[in-house]
């Protein structure tokens, strides 16, 4: 390679480099890659499997409160009787930003069952940062911030975390990691809890 070559492909990397490091401290990494990954979900490649695991043994722990972004807290024990739909997040997780459309537009499909609950959960460590992600956005769901902790049914290894909890107060259906849950086959799984 002759200096010419060198020199181009240096300041091509320097340029590559710079780009993602603006993107970085600009805060603007996980939006940029929240939206990439929400088109990818877009196209239906990824969706949650649904497996019908016997759970008959795996009650859920519906001790813990959470503190609404509105300022009043959120008992968990609330949800019993009811279908729950909930989703661990934070405003930095990227495939937790890509997912959260999704689920917003499947919240929206189902606003019609009364027996159907969401609660979409910030898990940053300062709530105003779980607030100022959702601010201005059209997403449409129960949102609230983990401010008491979490109960051990509660705790995953990574986010997003998806479960649901069926009225008997089991847990029919537990992902890690991202999926387009707006799909008609979780619908129609849901409603048939």
């Amino acid at each position: 390679m002759n200096r010419e070559t060198i020199f181009k492909e240096l300041k091509s990397w320097g340029l590559i480099l710079s780009f993602f490091a603006f993107l970085y401290f600009t805060g603007l990494l996980p939006v940029v890659q929240g939206a990439i990954q929400s088109v990818l979900l877009s196209t239906g490649l990824i969706k949650p499997k649904i497996e019908r695991v016997d759970l008959t043994n795996n009650d859920f722990d519906y001790r813990g409160q959470f503190m609404g972004f509105d300022g009043n807290r959120i008992d968990l024990k609330d949800y019993k009787g009811k279908t729950l739909f909930i989703n661990l997040w934070a405003s930095w997780c990227g495939p937790c930003r890509a997912e959260m459309p999704h689920i917003s537009e499947l919240y929206k499909s189902l606003e019609g069952e009364d027996n159907i609950d969401f609660l979409m959960i910030g898990l940053d460590n300062d709530i105003e940062k779980s607030r100022k992600m959702l601010d201005g956005k059209s997403w449409t769901f129960p949102t609230a911030h983990a401010s008491f902790g979490l109960n051990e049914d509660l705790q995953s290894e990574s986010i997003p975390t998806t479960l649901v909890v069926n009225p008997e107060g089991k847990i029919v259906f537990y992902q890690e990691g991202m999926s387009n849950f707006n799909t008609k086959e979780f619908r129609d799984f849901l409603i048939g809890l």
